[in-house]
């Protein structure tokens, strides 16, 4: 009577572990053990994306399953389109490529910019690690010093050229509001465009603020240069009595030109992986930035550089591009016009 009960137990252990090793590929924990993870940077170095793209690839290994090594990549070039259509369209889809792009040209392919062969509404949205405020500045000594004289004087300023947010934001206010902005594109990078301000080639910048902060940390404080407006998704605290864009509409529909305009900002600093990825694998990357996004070192490491966190998860920029997406046509084609 013993041996038929030592025989089942044997049975059961055997049947176990046939099990476990018979299990559904999909239905293991995913891991990128012994993998390289490639972080592509939409940009090229010393700028903010750059900045924040080494921070997350720097601190991002310890919380993906396998603790992989992550490798930064830089990819610049059309305006920030290069990398969003390399992730798109050449980059696996098993969780070993991801980056981060300019906010800006998510609203690409929807307004018809030239180079944009990725659809937003099918790329993984992974999250970002802060909120985003664009400004216009001029240089101090520039004749134009407030909005006001911006709608009476020319201010020359400096883009990476079509499709990208120094070139679409000024040309955009230029034809919704009759600013004067004159766009000087062929600066391959933002800390250019801040050299040749600093040389008098150019007289303004429209920048997210956090690059200008941390390129120039001295440059607003010491009123090295006067803010004409910020756009983003709210006011900014710490510029109080500068005008708000969408405030300055003047009517119903200039407001919801504008904010369609400037609503590649609400991405913030957007990172992304291929589309059509495995649910596991979509979870795997979406945690482990959220995780990344928590962790004390990576946040004792943003703070020494003068980054903000203010993280957004991923299913929220997926719901964010869905609205963007839904925007009126006739709104997408008078914006999509003016851009040019």
């Amino acid at each position: 009577m013993v041996y038929p009960a030592k025989l089942s137990t044997l049975s059961l252990g055997f049947l176990t572990t046939l099990a476990a090793m018979t299990a559904p590929v999909a239905a293991q924990a995913p891991t990128l053990a012994g993998k390289t993870v490639t972080m592509v940077i939409g940009s090229g170095t010393g700028g903010a994306n750059d900045m924040w793209g080494r921070l997350v690839a720097l601190h991002m290994s310890k919380h993906l399953p396998g603790r992989p090594t992550v490798i930064p990549q830089n990819m610049p070039g059309g305006g920030g389109m290069n990398a969003a259509n390399h992730i798109y369209n050449i980059a696996p889809k098993d969780g070993t490529a991801l980056g981060i792009i300019v906010s800006a040209i998510a609203l690409g392919p929807l307004t018809g910019a030239s180079g944009a062969r990725f659809d937003p509404q099918k790329l993984t949205w992974v999250g970002t690690p802060t909120a985003q405020t664009y400004v216009c500045i001029a240089m101090a000594k520039a004749q134009v010093k407030t909005f006001e004289d911006l709608l009476a004087y020319e201010l020359i300023v400096g883009t990476s050229g079509v499709g990208s947010g120094p070139y679409i934001y000024p040309k955009g206010v230029n034809g919704l509001l009759g600013t004067k902005f004159k766009l000087v594109s062929g600066f391959p990078f933002a800390s250019n465009v801040l050299l040749a301000l600093e040389r008098n080639e150019v007289d303004g910048v429209c920048q997210p603020l956090e690059s200008v902060v941390t390129l120039r940390p001295d440059w607003i404080p010491d009123k090295k240069v006067n803010v004409l407006f910020l756009g983003g998704a709210r006011p900014h605290a710490e510029l109080k009595g500068v005008p708000f864009i969408v405030d300055l509409a003047r009517t119903p529909e200039e407001k919801q030109a504008i904010e369609f305009l400037f609503a590649g900002n609400n991405l913030g600093r957007p990172f992304i992986a291929p589309p059509d990825m495995p649910a596991e694998r979509v979870k795997m990357l979406r945690d482990a930035f959220m995780a990344t996004m928590n962790d004390p070192q990576f946040r004792a490491d943003a703070a020494r550089q003068k980054l903000d966190v203010q993280p957004e998860n991923g299913e929220n920029l997926s719901a964010l591009i869905r609205n963007i997406y839904a925007t009126p046509k006739p709104i997408v084609d008078r914006v999509t016009e003016l851009i040019k």
